[in-house]
C-alpha cells in the first residue's frame, strides 16, 4: 500500500514523539533531519511499516538499540494463553465454529504495539462483546471456505504476540474443517515491536500444532523485496494466504496473490479508508481490490 500523507504525517510525528525523552537537541536534530530525508527519498511503492525499518537503523546510529520489546511479548503471549481455554469453548458452542475463531482471531490483532501507543486490556476485552464491529463479510466469507475447499496448502501470515494464541484456536477449527489442507504460518525473521517471531511461536504451542517459517527479516509486514528465496516460495506455493494486521496489509495489498486480509481498524486512516468506526473488523479479499 503506497504511503499517504497521512502516512507520512504520523510516521514523523511518531519518531518525534519516539526521541522525546532525549536531551541531546542537536542529536534529535540530525536524527529527525535523517529521518525527513529517507522520507523524501522513499520509493511509489514503500510502506509504512518498511519505512519504520529505514528508520529503526537511522535511531540506532544515533540512540542505540530500539525499545526491547520481549518483556511485554512475553506478558501478552501468557495473558491470552490464560484465556484460551473459555476462548475454545465459546468457539466450541457457537453456530459456526470456524467463523467465530475467525473472528476471535482478528480481534487478538489489537494487541498492536506499533500501531498504538497504548493497549488497554479493558479494551481489548470489550471487543470481543461488540457484536456489530465483529460481523463477517458474509460473501467474502464464502469465497474463503470455497477457496478452502479447493485448494491445497494454506498459509497464514502471522502479525503479533499474544494475537498467535487466538491464530492457533483458528488454525485447530481450519483443520478440522477442511483436514486436506497443509496448514503453515509465517512470523517475522527478527525482533520488531511486538511482533510474532519463532521463539513467540514456540512459546504459546504454535509449532506443535503446524509447521512454522520464517519470513527472513525484521520489518513489521510482509515486504517481498526483503524475503529471502526460501520464504519467497512459501508465498508462491499458497493456494491460500491469510494475511493478519493492518501491517501486513499495508505491506502486501497489491500484490495480486490470492490473500485474505483480516485486521483491525486501529488508526483513522484505515477507518476512513473502509469508512468504519475504529476497532471494526475487517475481512476482505486481494482480488476483489
Amino acid at each position: 500500500m503506497r504511503l499517504t500523507s497521512y502516512c507520512v504525517a504520523c510516521l514523523l510525528n511518531r519518531q518525534q514523539e519516539r526521541i522525546a525523552g532525549f536531551t541531546d537537541e542537536e542529536k534529535k536534530t540530525a536524527y529527525m533531519k535523517e529521518v525527513a530525508a529517507t522520507m523524501g527519498a522513499s520509493e511509489d511503492e514503500d510502506s509504512a511499516p518498511y519505512m519504520v525499518y529505514l528508520f529503526n537503523q537511522i535511531y540506532r546510529k544515533y540512540f542505540g538499540e530500539p525499545t526491547d520489546y520481549t518483556a511485554v511479548k512475553k506478558e501478552y503471549n501468557k495473558y491470552v494463553l490464560e484465556m484460551e481455554e473459555r476462548l475454545h469453548e465459546e468457539i466450541m458452542t457457537s453456530s459456526d465454529p470456524l467463523a467465530t475463531a475467525l473472528i476471535y482471531a482478528r480481534i487478538g490483532n489489537y494487541i498492536d504495539f506499533g500501531a498504538m501507543q497504548h493497549v488497554d486490556k479493558e479494551q481489548f476485552l470489550s471487543l470481543f462483546k461488540e457484536d456489530e464491529k465483529n460481523a463477517l463479510d458474509m460473501d467474502v466469507y464464502k469465497m474463503f471456505l470455497r477457496d478452502c475447499e479447493n485448494g491445497e496448502n494454506f498459509l497464514l501470515l502471522a502479525d503479533n504476540s499474544g494475537e498467535i494464541v487466538i491464530d492457533k484456536l483458528f488454525i485447530k477449527e481450519l483443520q478440522k474443517r477442511f483436514p486436506h489442507l497443509k496448514i503453515k504460518v509465517m512470523v517475522r525473521g527478527g525482533e520488531v515491536l511486538n511482533d510474532a517471531t519463532m521463539q513467540d511461536a514456540q512459546e504459546v504451542g504454535l509449532c506443535e500444532l503446524v509447521p512454522v517459517v520464517s519470513n527472513g527479516n525484521s520489518v513489521a509486514g510482509t515486504v517481498e523485496k526483503m524475503m529471502p528465496p526460501e520464504a519467497i516460495a512459501e508465498l508462491d506455493k499458497a493456494d491460500i494466504i491469510l494475511s493478519k494486521g493492518q501491517a501486513n496489509f499495508e505491506t502486501a495489498n497489491g500484490c495480486g496473490r490470492n490473500i485474505y486480509y483480516s485486521f483491525l481498524c486501529k488508526c483513522d486512516w484505515f477507518s476512513g479508508r473502509f469508512h468504519v468506526p475504529k476497532y471494526t473488523g475487517m475481512f476482505i479479499r486481494e482480488r476483489e481490490k
